[in-house]
């Protein structure tokens, strides 16, 4: 039975990828999470929670000595893109000295393969559709920090044989996605909202445009991906190929919700504004992958997020730019659109 690392466990896509781990491939399974934007009752029952963080190497080096990981399936980050412009410090540990802790440790022990969920934000603005061919070009914070790992992996398996496989999935949603964050996953925040009887917030005119990307669909094959040979140490786009602005998700939440908010739109953030991308190559590695409409999809969510009720969490405290930070971010709880 292999054994598999899943940092960011307790979040909601490693949640759902170590239940996969353990239900579908028999694979034994150890979640790293420190807690910060996951919950520990969504860790699988048969999966061990280590409550710490990635930036603490010494810990990371402790757990890989002793656990001898056969896989290491890496999805802890702080993953809003628009916030990272104002805590650059705070994204480049967390998304990146974080990383670098788990790639020296996986060469240090013999992990077999590295699976690493990067994003989109690589890519920048004006290449569309996005394809893993494209040079990047990050316009964020997070973005850059992103991209810094995939080449510290290249560089890794250049030099120390370690096998990776790199995932850039963009705007994925479900059941178990913290609907109490005010930063990231749009599709969260305007769950919240309504079922708070509160308006829908949107930054700009609506018509930035992106593809949004439901749970199940990638789940298989990022687990999938550490065992096979065709996927070794190359990079895929993730995710659904449907377009939609901002204006149409927030009617078609609504929709989904059985609920009503009135719109309001707040000044532009600097952000790209059109962002989807190109999946032939996901689809010729991992053919047969599901592909969920955003109409079942949300239905999906919608469902668990009116069982599971309002949540709310604590503004972001240590912002370390204030110069051109959106004002709506001070005043309510919003969202990232991706």
């Amino acid at each position: 039975m292999a054994k598999a690392l899943v940092t960011g466990g307790a979040g909601f896509l490693g949640s759902h990828l170590a239940d996969y781990l353990i239900e579908e491939m028999g694979a034994e399974v150890v979640v790293l999470d420190d807690l910060s934007g996951g919950f520990a009752d969504n860790v699988h029952p048969e999966a061990r929670l280590v409550e710490g963080s990635i930036v603490d190497h010494d810990l990371v080096d402790r757990l890989f000595a002793s656990e001898r990981f056969d896989f290491v399936y890496h999805l802890a980050a702080y993953a809003a893109e628009g916030l990272s412009h104002f805590i650059k410090r705070f994204n480049h540990t967390n998304n990146l000295i974080g990383s670098v802790n788990l790639i020296n440790a996986a060469v240090n022990t013999g992990v077999r393969c590295f699976v690493f969920t990067s994003s989109i934000a690589v890519y920048g603005a004006g290449q569309l559709p996005m394809r893993e061919d494209m040079l990047p070009r990050p316009e964020d914070s997070y973005g850059i920090a992103k991209l810094a790992v995939e080449q510290e992996l290249e560089a890794s398996r250049a030099m120390f044989g370690l096998d990776y496989v790199i995932f850039r999935p963009h705007n994925v949603y479900g059941p178990r996605q913290n609907l109490g964050d005010r930063y990231r996953n749009v599709v969260g925040i305007f769950m919240n909202r309504l079922m708070r009887g509160e308006e829908l917030i949107i930054f700009g005119d609506g018509d930035q445009q992106r593809a949004f990307t439901y749970v199940d669909d990638v789940i298989p094959a990022m687990a999938r991906s550490a065992e096979l040979d065709r996927a070794r140490n190359r990079i895929f786009n993730a995710g659904a190929d449907a377009v939609y602005s901002v204006n149409e998700l927030a009617e078609r939440v609504m929709q989904a919700m059985g609920l009503h908010g009135e719109l309001r739109h707040v000044e532009a953030r600097n952000e790209v504004y059109r962002a989807w991308s190109d999946h032939s190559r996901f689809r010729s590695v991992f053919p047969g992958a599901a592909s969920t409409s955003i109409e079942d999809g949300l239905a999906r969510m919608a469902a668990w997020a009116n069982e599971a009720g309002v949540r709310s969490s604590a503004p972001f405290e240590a912002i370390e730019i204030r110069k051109n930070l959106p004002a709506a971010w001070l005043e309510s709880p919003l969202g990232d659109p991706g």
